[in-house]
């Protein structure tokens, strides 16, 4: 592998624009506050550290800064800018957020963008759709109001965007940038970690987090699932999506899926950002092939620290590295030959 970028603070979602620029989202190492509970327990506290970074020719300069972000007090585990798309040549890119919506009230100005569908311009950044938003009003799973914009896949007729904290696949379609829902995805039962001190055998709900949306050589739409609580490993899936159809599993057995990608050839590569799930306390993620038949095959791991976004562009895989990293985030490329 080859580092194509270095330096970045929580590294996360690429794309590549039309004349072969590689842009990444980094979602910042949040600012001096306020600060309240993060939704992986301690404090997160503030800050405008997001932006866009553009990587060409050899060179790495940040076309957008001063977005929102959240993040530990050390900088790491940031939410803020989540992933990067092109549509009609314009940079549109998720802000998550990883709350209940009505957070963003205490926050300053710069803080409501968080949970926000935007795009870049030539008078600066314009919003196009507040998912979180929507999530607040829909509630499309009908669990408790939570949402985290995170993969956004740009259509003929709008957007698709996966919200990882509404467990759902929404549209932002028409002259005005309705939010509709898609799909939903369910939760499994797992048995209770022991540390929570249940009785043996206990089942707890762990619910779907989906992280990824991208479209398939069929058409359809493939979502990756990061799962939630307790992060049992192997019980990540990939579905595929045909909207006014209920979603169905395609490949099973991964483990805290963050990204997906599909190459020219059409065959589908999974991006886990921990191989051993997040209460492993090992960092170590992969890149996994995935045959005809569903079958792993393991292209990456020994490297890969958190990775946080993929993205395929000839033979080779281009990986967001240390994603949880302030100011320690990279950008490889992997070659797939």
């Amino acid at each position: 592998m080859t580092v194509i970028a270095s330096g970045l603070d929580n590294p996360r979602g690429l794309a590549f624009a039309r004349d072969g620029s590689l842009y990444v989202a980094e979602a910042g190492a949040g600012g001096a506050g306020p600060c309240q509970p993060g939704p992986e327990g301690g404090e997160v506290c503030f800050g405008t550290s997001g932006a866009i970074t553009k990587i060409g020719h050899g060179h790495q300069y940040r076309v957008l800064a001063g977005l929102p972000s959240t993040a530990a007090p050390d900088g790491s585990q940031a939410i803020g800018p989540s992933d990067v798309t092109f549509k009609d040549g314009r940079l549109t890119f998720t802000v998550g957020l990883g709350a209940d919506p009505a957070v963003r009230a205490d926050l300053p100005a710069a803080g409501r963008n968080l949970g926000w569908l935007l795009q870049a311009g030539r008078h600066g950044v314009s919003r196009i759709a507040d998912i979180a938003g929507y999530e607040a009003v829909a509630n499309p799973d009908g669990g408790v109001p939570d949402s985290n914009p995170n993969s956004v896949l740009a259509t003929s007729s709008g957007y698709v965007v996966a919200d990882a904290g509404g467990n759902d696949l929404v549209k932002v379609s028409g002259r005005h940038h309705t939010v509709s829902t898609i799909a939903t995805f369910p939760s499994q039962m797992v048995d209770a970690p022991p540390f929570l001190g249940l009785p043996p055998g206990t089942q707890i709900p762990m619910e779907a987090v989906p992280t990824s949306v991208v479209r398939g050589p069929d058409g359809a739409y493939y979502v990756g699932q990061l799962t939630g609580f307790p992060f049992v490993p192997g019980k990540a899936s990939v579905w595929r999506v045909v909207p006014g159809h209920a979603p169905k599993i395609v490949a099973r057995g991964f483990t805290n899926i963050i990204d997906l990608g599909f190459d020219r050839r059409g065959t589908l590569y999974v991006l886990e950002i921990a191989k051993n799930g997040l209460l492993s306390e090992d960092p170590t993620g992969a890149l996994i092939k995935v045959g005809r038949h569903g079958e792993q095959h393991v292209v990456m791991s020994t490297g890969l620290i958190t990775p946080g976004g993929l993205a395929l562009r000839g033979d080779a895989a281009y990986v967001s590295n240390c994603g949880t990293c302030a100011g320690g985030g990279q950008v490889l490329r992997i070659s797939l030959r």
